[in-house]
């Protein structure tokens, strides 16, 4: 999957928080995802957000297809967060719903 697939599919997965921006930082040439809860919208655009995560696509990729978990990944360094840590723990309802 590209990155453009996923913005894709997160968006009409409504994969964001209400009221909040999360970006994910890919790192490198792969770029961002913002999912911005206010404007109910995933874009490829940078930009100020309320958390980040800072994940390399390939590990993304795992959590996504549930390979890799999300604490774990946190807590070998491979996923990052700055900004409100409570975000970032209610994004695993929304890879849930990437699942479907």
């Amino acid at each position: 999957m590209t990155k453009s697939e996923l913005a894709t599919k997160m968006q009409e997965a409504g994969a964001w928080l209400p009221g909040k921006r999360v970006k994910i930082d890919f790192g490198g040439d792969e770029g961002v995802l913002m999912l911005d809860g206010a404007a109910n919208q995933v874009t490829e655009d940078d930009g100020v957000a309320d958390t980040t995560l800072k994940v390399s696509w390939d590990d993304w990729q795992a959590l996504a297809a549930g390979q890799l978990d999300g604490m774990t990944a946190f807590m070998t360094g491979k996923l990052k967060v700055e900004g409100d840590m409570s975000n970032a723990m209610q994004l695993q309802g929304v890879l849930s719903k990437l699942k479907g």
